[in-house]
């Protein structure tokens, strides 16, 4: 990592033209991928990304530049290149920069660079077999292992510097299943910050089964009906509908220019009450936490809604300026490329107090979204468009057959208001983020929970 007096020099040069505040953040990251596909390794790469981003800020203005020539020279280029957005005098000055030493949580039992290739493909072929074997129809088995290891260090010109080391893996199974002309996909997709050995911890051959069973099952699948109609989301990553529509509309990268739904509603009842839900970064090992966020604060826990009630928003240090409102560890990008801002860390629906059999047994007829998939979210009005990976028609109190191509329509503030009973059964799933700062790691999660009256688009007809 760079020096201290040429981070001060660098900083110093940011400031000269008024600038109130200046941070050098840099990265190194070391990436690893293998694939394995129907049996056969098809990909072995690795890559290093380095380098290093610069960001001043002068009030409510912000501007931004990178580079991955972290000579000197190069660098103090383009602090002069940012400065020159603003025009002022020097009123900052940037001496005896303190470090500080972070916790060591979320640190791998055997660091990536320590697994052997070998090790690997041992683990890719064990997932694929458990896979493969589950029926003759899974026609294709593709298994890939994605594993990086982040180190950066952010400086700013408050004179603090912090350091912190991201290790993570991620196993990703896709299961095709063909009968005549029907053709399914299902996948399953694990990871956390740590070493090979979560693996073990997980079961990779039943998530691999699980995979595989699921594809198999929606070969059975008939079309969705269409209309409004109670909704069962299931657990873990069911929780991408509360990601997706208001954990965005949450974060001040909205919030703070008021284009999101919940802009001004601190204090105010947004959702059902037995609705409670959380960002919180500093779950040991989880994917989406981390010791420090990337303008160095301290990860925390975020109580988001509390029984209806919204309390907090997810703030960082720049959007805090327009709110008036302190940081809470909530500031993250993808690289060095980036500009940071406000995103989710791991954001689920708290446990409530029904079980999944209660929820279902209480549901005349409706949808049981088992399983979701990807979809599209509009933070400033809240309107979502997601898709249904794994679905069941609730008839009677009871789960019947299997129904595909569902896709659940509506708006954010519409479905937290309309939850009406939350499971105990709460589980979060992998999965990653992308917004204005990049693409990156993220849990969502909740227990299962009923959504009254939702729009479902299907091509089986209309409810009749």
């Amino acid at each position: 990592m760079l020096s201290k007096k040429l981070i001060s020099n660098v900083l110093n040069t940011a400031l000269t033209t008024g600038g109130d505040f200046a941070e050098l953040y840099e990265e190194k990251t070391v990436y690893n991928n293998m694939t394995l596909d129907n049996g056969k390794i098809t990909e072995v790469s690795s890559s290093i990304v380095s380098g290093a981003g610069l960001r001043i800020l002068k009030q409510l203005q912000s501007v931004y530049g990178y580079t991955n020539n972290l000579t000197a020279k190069a660098l103090n280029q383009l602090a002069e290149s940012l400065a020159s957005s603003f025009k002022g005098s020097k009123t900052v000055n940037v001496e005896n920069i303190k470090r500080h030493v972070q916790g060591k949580h979320h640190r791998p039992k055997i660091k990536w660079e320590d697994v052997t290739k070998q090790q690997k493909a041992e683990l890719l072929k064990k997932a694929y077999l458990a896979c493969k074997q589950v029926d003759e129809r899974i026609v294709r088995v593709v298994v890939t292992l994605a594993d990086n290891t982040m180190n950066v260090q952010i400086t700013n010109s408050d004179c603090h510097q912090y350091t912190d080391t991201r290790s993570r893996g991620r196993l990703s199974v896709v299961a095709y299943a063909a009968e005549g002309d029907k053709l399914e996909t299902f996948h399953e997709g694990p990871g956390a910050q740590c070493g090979i050995e979560y693996f073990d911890e997980v079961d990779v051959e039943e998530t691999a089964r699980q995979a595989g069973k699921k594809a198999i099952e929606m070969l059975k699948a008939e079309e969705c009906p269409s209309g409004k109609m109670d909704v069962v989301i299931g657990n873990a990553f069911g929780g991408v509908i509360f990601h997706e529509a208001c954990g965005h509309s949450l974060e001040a990268t909205s919030v703070s220019k008021n284009m999101s739904v919940f802009a001004g509603k601190l204090g105010q009842q947004i959702a059902s009450k037995v609705v409670t839900a959380v960002d919180d970064g500093t779950i040991e090992n989880a994917w989406g936490s981390g010791n420090i966020d990337d303008e160095g604060n301290k990860t925390q826990k975020t109580v988001l809604i509390k029984n209806g009630i919204l309390q907090n928003y997810l703030v960082d240090k720049f959007n805090g300026r327009r709110m008036n409102t302190p940081a809470n560890g909530a500031c993250r990008r993808q690289s060095y490329k980036f500009e940071p801002t406000s995103r989710m860390s791991n954001t689920f629906i708290c446990n409530g107090k029904s079980t999944p059999e209660e929820i279902i047994a209480k549901t005349k007829f409706g949808l049981y979204a088992k399983s979701m998939g990807g979809g599209s979210v509009n933070p400033v009005t809240g309107d979502f468009n997601f898709a249904v990976n794994e679905g069941y028609l609730i008839e009677d109190g009871k789960i019947t057959k299997p129904v595909k191509g569902a896709t659940l329509i509506g708006t954010g503030a519409e479905v937290l208001l309309n939850i009406d009973m939350v499971g105990n059964d709460l589980k979060r799933a992998q999965g990653m983020c992308g917004s204005v700062s990049g693409t990156i790691p993220a849990d969502v999660g909740q227990p299962t929970i009923r959504v009254r009256n939702i729009t479902v688009g299907g091509r089986g007809g209309a409810i009749k």
